[in-house]
């Protein structure tokens, strides 16, 4: 039985595309930023007027296609969220495998804040002294698993011993630093070329599979399967995920703004923690409609999965997008493993999103 993968299949593609940020695209990132800080205003006032009209238009660049992995902003701007936080309207750009990377689009000033991933941010500031800090997470661990059927389990690390695992090109690197993070020699495991339709999976040509916990498990589980999956972030691999990030500029002058946009996020999280099926609703029909084979059966059981990977004991008690030191000091340390060597200074800036918190401690409160 084939198995068709719609949303996914090129996306770690196009990820570690991103992950390939150029010098020559960071020289356009400083130039398009400073013209936008000749133009740019403080945000010195308090308050934001009920037309939206204290921000003006919110340019948000999304990591993906219009799916439900952006339930949160989709419910924010349906909500009126974003234009009760101070902005006029907001502009989702998708993301995709022919688009520029997020953090060009962030550097260069076309968007003012980006959804991203600690690996492809710390490669473009290492890399191409790309000016952007991470100010927050909406995943508090990455969606990287190995996916097996129940039939034929490999449920934790040590499992993959002996087994046979199908892992993408594109995949290679983070494959990689998983095996060494967790002392695994790689001629231990019997490693296939594969791409990202899991067929060989269910034919027994493989044992287990790398994949995204939100995509290539529920594709089996709606065609029948019974399937188990253990997390990277749970065995040595613990980066946080679509990650919010802007520019050193914007943290410097546009305190204010930054707080506004993670309010209304914030928000439409929260309503998308409550009700899984509303952000898959208007993925389906409304943000994604031209995007072929999403079905609101599918996007409601991946909405599912990943408010898993955003609602954690840590988020619970201090809040959503927030990272704790510790887990702050993993990614680090994992990015060494990985071969981006950088400090947490030059990475994170968590002040704005804690700030936002002590000023406003009601939006901790979780659904």
């Amino acid at each position: 039985m084939g198995v068709r993968v719609t949303t996914g299949l090129d996306r770690r593609t196009f990820l570690r595309r991103g992950a390939g940020y150029t010098a020559g695209a960071t020289a356009l990132a400083f130039g398009g930023s400073s013209l936008l800080a000749a133009c740019g205003d403080d945000d010195s006032d308090d308050g934001a007027p009920a037309d939206g009209s204290r921000y003006g238009v919110l340019d948000y660049r999304l990591s993906w296609i219009k799916n439900v992995e952006f339930a949160g902003q989709y419910i924010a701007d349906q909500r009126g969220y974003y234009r009760e936080a101070g902005f006029s309207s907001v502009n989702l750009i998708a993301g995709g495998p022919s688009a520029t990377p997020q953090d060009t689009d962030v550097a260069s000033g076309k968007a003012f804040v980006g959804i991203s991933a600690p690996d492809i941010t710390g490669n473009a500031i290492v890399t191409g002294g790309a000016p952007l800090k991470i100010v927050g997470a909406q995943y508090q661990k990455n969606p990287f698993c190995i996916l097996s059927l129940a039939d034929n389990p490999v449920p934790d690390a040590q499992s993959m011993i002996g087994k046979r695992i199908g892992v993408q090109a594109t995949n290679e690197a983070v494959w990689a630093a998983f095996l060494k993070a967790n002392n695994i020699d790689p001629d231990s495991i019997e490693k296939i070329p594969v791409e990202f339709d899991p067929l060989p999976l269910t034919t027994g040509q493989a044992d287990g599979w790398f994949s995204f916990i939100t995509n290539e498990p529920n594709a089996l589980r709606m065609q029948g399967f019974e399937v188990v999956t253990f997390l990277l972030a749970d065995y040595n691999y613990p980066l946080v995920s679509q990650v919010y990030v802007v520019r050193d500029e914007s943290i410097a002058n546009e305190r204010d703004k930054i707080k506004a946009m993670l309010t209304a996020d914030i928000r439409g999280w929260k309503d998308s923690l409550a009700d899984p099926e509303l952000g898959a609703r208007l993925a389906v029909e409304t943000y994604g409609k031209d995007i072929p084979g999403l079905t609101v059966e599918e996007q409601t059981l991946e909405s599912k999965d990943q408010n898993e990977l955003i609602r954690t004991p840590d988020t619970e008690k201090n809040g959503l997008f927030t990272i704790t030191p510790e887990l702050v000091e993993e990614n680090i340390q994992t990015l060494g493993i990985a071969g981006i060597d950088l400090t947490a200074e030059q990475l994170f800036d968590l002040s704005i999103i804690n700030e936002l918190y002590e000023e406003n401690p009601e939006l901790k409160t979780l659904p």
